[in-house]
């Protein structure tokens, strides 16, 4: 596609999947407008990069379609002070747009190709406010950072606490839980010190988190 039809198919991805998702955050979709997807998708996949779907990223991991990328970016209601966690860098597309957003994302994954190529396609669009981490984050981080925003960008099967703690009061949380073929995308917001509050948003699926806690599979 030349430049024109770039800018055509990301026209549309805005006003037929993002706004038709009831993604209406001005701000959001003005940042959704700016980041350069196709920068971000892997290169065999970028005919794809306005489509509506999940698109392969390697290791069993997917980019989220836009429409639940835009939901996740509604629903954390990012200020310009926000202090922001991701769990699980992907492409490096949400943690550019969470970065437009907020004061600084510390973003983590367990898959150092993901954090490599991020760090690269951040700095080509001038993004410095972020930090990458390569580890292990499924069982959670240390509970004495804590975060305004918090977006967990892969599947919880089961719902634990590790990544409500580290909320600072008043923070939120996305996460999706659940198994096959229906999961939960969920706002949580930190109360005060010892309470949360949840909210159900919408249905959807994506891959879980790798080495996330499963369920005990039933014996007879």
């Amino acid at each position: 596609m030349n430049q024109s039809e770039i800018e055509q198919a990301r026209f549309n991805m805005i006003e037929q999947q993002i706004r038709t998702w009831d993604v209406l955050d001005q701000r959001v979709l003005d940042v959704m407008n700016s980041v350069p997807r196709e920068q971000f998708v892997p290169e065999h996949y970028r005919s794809l990069a306005f489509a509506d779907t999940s698109i392969p990223l390697g290791h069993e991991q997917v980019m989220m379609a836009p429409k639940l990328e835009g939901r996740l970016l509604q629903a954390l209601a990012i200020t310009a002070d926000d202090s922001i966690l991701e769990i699980g860098t992907g492409s490096g597309y949400l943690t550019a747009c969470l970065a437009r957003l907020g004061k600084h994302v510390t973003s983590i994954d367990i898959t150092a190709d993901f954090t490599t190529a991020a760090a690269a396609k951040l700095e080509a669009q001038g993004i410095s406010n972020v930090t990458l981490e390569t580890f292990d984050a499924a069982e959670g981080i240390e509970s004495d950072k804590r975060y305004d925003a918090i977006a967990v960008t892969g599947s919880l099967p089961l719902l634990q606490q590790q990544f409500q703690k580290n909320l600072a009061v008043g923070g939120r949380l996305f996460i999706i839980t659940g198994s096959l073929p229906i999961m939960e995308a969920n706002l949580i917001t930190r109360v005060d010190e010892n309470h949360w509050s949840s909210e159900c948003l919408l249905e959807t699926c994506i891959p879980p988190l790798l080495h996330a806690v499963r369920p005990q599979a039933f014996v007879f």
